[in-house]
């Protein structure tokens, strides 16, 4: 049986329906549970991974398990894994952990994860992806109203990847001995700018979509509205200051997965209906 954790997000619900299309055994782990996001061959348990003594029921029976990091207390969450039989967990983490400074916000957090994860007592494996293509649903609301993208940091380019292969790299290594103590960095198939990626997503949706620039006391000001000022200032240091390179393009997730990763334009194809004041959820 294998736990996924964050299964009503990007990265977790690909996950699940992978894993059933597979026909191997996985449970779902929500906060609550959603009749919407019920389907044939899952599992699902309720649990918060911000209350680790909630997660008893979750880790009943479980093998492997798909960890998201950043949450206050993961080593009582390791150790109830552990305690429940748990012999393997993938964690998600970041690839900026390795080139990023250790005093950002992001970058503390998610080696704090790593640490937890290799001090476990489990066997681990930890995936570091890039930036994800899932990010572009931030233009939604945007684009309900008219056809301007006004987005930050217009002069940087990053090797998004799609969550569908975030998630088909984690199901390559869940449950297999031969990634036990590795460290997996993930990329997509090519660096873009926002305005490469807009490109694309108005060839895909038929719409004269136009970028515009958002100045950086500008973009602070908006990102401050609902992130936490530590997180922006870690934003702001990996993409206006440059302490982060976040377009290498590697070939970790053909290796792991025996095909190229999924490109912009299938991304965009997959979730057109998003920005067409459809359903946000994975499209598989």
């Amino acid at each position: 049986m294998i736990l996924v954790a964050g299964a009503s997000g990007h990265v977790g619900g690909e996950l699940v329906t992978l894993l059933a299309a597979q026909g191997r055994p996985v449970r779902a782990l929500v906060r609550a549970l959603d009749p919407a996001l019920e389907r044939p061959g899952v599992e699902f348990a309720t649990g918060d991974l911000n209350r680790p003594e909630s997660l008893a029921d979750a880790f009943a029976g479980v093998d492997a398990v798909f960890q998201l990091g950043g949450f206050p207390d993961m080593p009582g969450v390791l150790a109830r894994a552990r305690e429940a039989g748990v012999g393997h967990v993938v964690l998600l983490s970041s690839r900026s952990v390795v080139g990023g400074h250790p005093d950002n916000a992001v970058v503390a957090m998610h080696r704090t994860s790593e640490a937890a994860v290799r001090e476990s007592g489990m066997n681990w494996t930890v995936l570091r992806p890039s930036g994800f293509m899932s990010n572009t649903f931030e233009w939604v609301p945007q684009l309900a109203v008219g056809d301007v993208v006004r987005a930050p940091f217009a002069k940087v380019a990053i090797a998004t990847i799609d969550p569908y292969d975030i998630a088909a790299a984690a199901a390559a290594v869940l449950g297999r001995e031969e990634h036990h103590g590795a460290h997996h960095p993930l990329s997509g198939p090519a660096a873009l700018l926002p305005a490469d990626r807009l490109a694309m997503l108005a060839e895909v949706l038929g719409r004269p979509l136009r970028l515009a620039a958002q100045s950086d006391d500008e973009a602070r000001a908006e990102m401050l509205q609902t992130i936490p000022p530590r997180y922006v200032d870690a934003f702001f240091r990996f993409f206006a200051d440059g302490e982060f390179d976040d377009t290498p393009v590697l070939t970790t997730v053909e290796e792991l997965t025996g095909r190229p990763p999924r490109t912009f334009a299938d991304w965009a194809t997959a979730h057109a209906a998003a920005f067409n004041g459809g359903d946000r959820r994975s499209a598989g």
